[in-house]
């Protein structure tokens, strides 16, 4: 008995098959009453394959896979005696006569610890008590509805303390306790950085090695499900990171995986020094698109963020000319990773409909987030890294200096609606020197930590759904440590616990509030009331809701100036009384509480070009949230 069939061989070829899974790799079965495990594997230029583990350790007997005869390069067996737990690795003769090579399989559910260089035989069944969030999930992962994200990095969220060292939290530990926290802080869902099995701790997982494997620092596949299941009771989306632009050169990996360059292209990735996939080779699509379905389909995550997209669309990223050659067209695109990204976006959109696949694209390439029938790429959204980039530039500056630079707030409202996007203020912002979010905040003590207040006030209230580092919202001094837990302590002080109780009181907000998320895509949801680069320092906006008879509006008011405004005028675009919903610069967030009313009546004295207008005192630094 084969677990692969005709028809498997034949879809695999083609670069169709997308749920290998299910077919490659090592499953528990019988055959014949007899227990044991099929081992499949792809290895189309070797001249042997052999399975070593556990099983044949005491008797030594060879176990050997048997190569099909139609032309996939798959290998297959049944071995007797294999059972759950048992250690294996592939053991390869190359076509070129060489040594036989070590390696490990590239479908294994569970591996060693990042030190070891064998899989375990495994299976992935769980009992899943997530029912309702499964059934409502569309609901939850609609595009017009709040989408607020927690990105987290297992391995260093908390940590336990042994003999003055710090350890890993297992999965189930962590579940203990970051599903409350983040359901607590009003979250709708948490990106966890890549859980995808990686032999250098310090890559955070962007080094993916174990593609099918969620790495067993933390425990078993059983219990990553179980965090998984714990989030989806609370209400809570997980979206995993996936790296499908390379893999790392580990001996016992992908690389020349039979000998040849099988999974790779033969050009290293400049910037990480890592294997490119060679998405034009249809096996390799094939199993891309199994891993994502994967993930999507065994451990019930509700999204992906497809990371580097922008180093996979063009021949030339990070290259010199003479470095990269031009396409059939003479273009610097990379049509084979065009179609795969499409290809991909169009199957899970088959498969898993109510799930959001994000792109991590830095470039100006046209319409990541449209469907491909209409040319696109075919992504849910994609990061906003211009809004990032300029939005942190602009608070970065001294407030003497932002007078100058408005524009750089500004801007991003002349593109906002050409994509469906993510506004990220994500790890890569706190790491390899820039500073945390607070270090980049200018001026004295005070200062940064209204500056910083300032800033997540004008996040939520921005176009796009959110998303936040963990760690950031209690404002740490230093940048983040993947060695070290997240700076705990520092919620003992009023400062620090302002900004997360600041963070929190945005999230419940943003969700309340439907003017802030349900047309965050379209032009139609966002308004300028006052925005004056020649005077600047105060703007004001309006986010609305679908127009109509309900149609509701948040009016949003931001200071940028580090002295507070009294008697003064603000123009609001309609009379009647005006309510103060959400105010930066409030005690209970760290503020000094210089804003006493919390409702205003509007006077018919025109300002600001509108026709109506209030007079308060207009706090330094601060974002008021108004609604009439």
């Amino acid at each position: 008995m084969s677990f692969l069939t005709p028809t498997d061989s034949c879809l695999f070829k083609q670069g169709r098959h997308f749920r290998l899974y299910d077919k490659l790799g090592a499953h528990l079965t019988s055959q014949g009453g007899v227990k044991g495990a099929y081992f499949s594997v792809w290895a189309p230029h070797a001249k042997r394959v052999d399975v070593v583990g556990d099983f044949n350790q005491k008797n030594k007997k060879i176990y050997r896979l048997h190569r099909r005869n139609d032309g996939s390069g798959l290998w297959g067996n049944f071995i007797e005696g294999v059972k759950k737990g048992d250690r294996y690795h592939y053991r390869i003769g190359s076509h070129k006569g060489k040594d036989r090579m070590e390696k490990i399989d590239p479908f294994g559910f569970f591996y060693e610890t990042s030190h070891e260089t064998s899989a375990i035989v495994w299976d992935l069944k769980y009992r899943w008590q997530d029912d309702d969030w499964m059934r409502n999930r569309y609901k939850k992962n609609s595009l017009n509805k709040p989408i607020s994200i927690y990105e987290v990095h297992l391995g260093s969220w908390q940590k336990k303390m042994e003999e003055e060292c710090q350890h890993f939290l297992s999965y189930r530990a962590i579940a203990e306790t970051l599903v409350d926290y983040v359901k607590d802080m009003g979250f709708t869902h948490v990106e966890l950085l890549p859980v995808m099995e990686h032999p250098f701790y310090g890559s955070w997982g962007y080094q993916t090695l174990g593609f099918f494997a969620p790495t067993s620092r933390y425990g078993t596949p059983q219990d990553f499900m179980y965090l998984i299941d714990r989030f989806h009771q609370k209400d809570i989306g997980v979206i995993l990171d996936w790296v499908p632009a390379h893999f790392p050169s580990d001996a016992h990996g992908l690389e020349k995986f039979d000998g040849t360059h099988l999974y790779e292209t033969q050009d290293m990735h400049p910037d990480w020094e890592s294997c490119i996939f060679n998405n034009g080779r249809h096996e390799v699509m094939a199993f891309l698109i199994s891993n994502a379905l994967f993930w999507l389909d065994k451990y019930h995550v509700d999204g992906l963020r497809v990371d580097a997209v922008a180093s996979m669309l063009y021949l030339d990223f990070s290259r010199q000319e003479g470095q990269w050659k031009p396409n059939f067209l003479g273009g610097k695109e990379n049509l084979d990773s065009v179609a795969f990204l499409r290809c991909l976006n169009e199957e899970v959109e088959k498969s898993f409909s109510d799930v959001l696949i994000a792109a991590e694209e830095s470039s100006a390439w046209p319409h990541v987030s449209q469907s491909p029938k209409k040319g696109g790429l075919g992504f849910d959204m994609k990061w906003n890294m211009g809004w990032m980039n300029d939005t942190l530039s602009y608070f970065h500056k001294d407030q003497k200096l932002r007078s100058k630079h408005q524009e750089d707030l500004t801007f991003c409202l002349h593109y906002a609606f050409d994509e469906k996007f993510l506004l990220p203020l994500s790890h890569d912002e706190v790491v390899h020197g820039k500073s945390s979010l607070l270090g980049k905040m200018p001026g004295p003590e005070g200062e940064k930590f209204s500056n910083l207040r300032c800033l997540y006030g004008y996040m939520y209230a921005h176009p796009g759904k959110k998303l936040l580092f963990m760690g950031s919202e209690m404002a740490p001094w230093s940048e983040w440590n993947h060695d070290e837990a997240l700076p705990w302590d520092l919620l003992q002080y009023d400062r620090h616990q302002g900004v997360q109780n600041w963070i929190r009181h945005l999230n419940r907000f943003y969700k309340k509030e439907k003017a802030l998320y349900q047309q965050d895509f379209l032009v139609d949801g966002f308004e300028w009331v006052y925005v004056d680069n020649k005077k600047p320092g105060v703007i004001s906006f309006l986010r609305k809701t679908k127009a109509g008879k309900r149609q509701e509006a948040i009016f949003v008011v931001c200071h940028f100036k580090s002295r507070a405004k009294y008697h003064y005028r603000l123009g609001v675009p309609q009379g009647g009384a005006w309510k103060v919903l959400l105010n930066s610069d409030d005690q209970k967030f760290g503020g000094r509480g210089l804003l006493r009313a919390d409702s205003y009546k509007a006077q018919k004295i025109s300002s600001q070009g509108c026709p109506y207008s209030i007079t308060l005192t207009l706090p330094p630094l601060s974002i008021l949230f108004f609604k009439r």
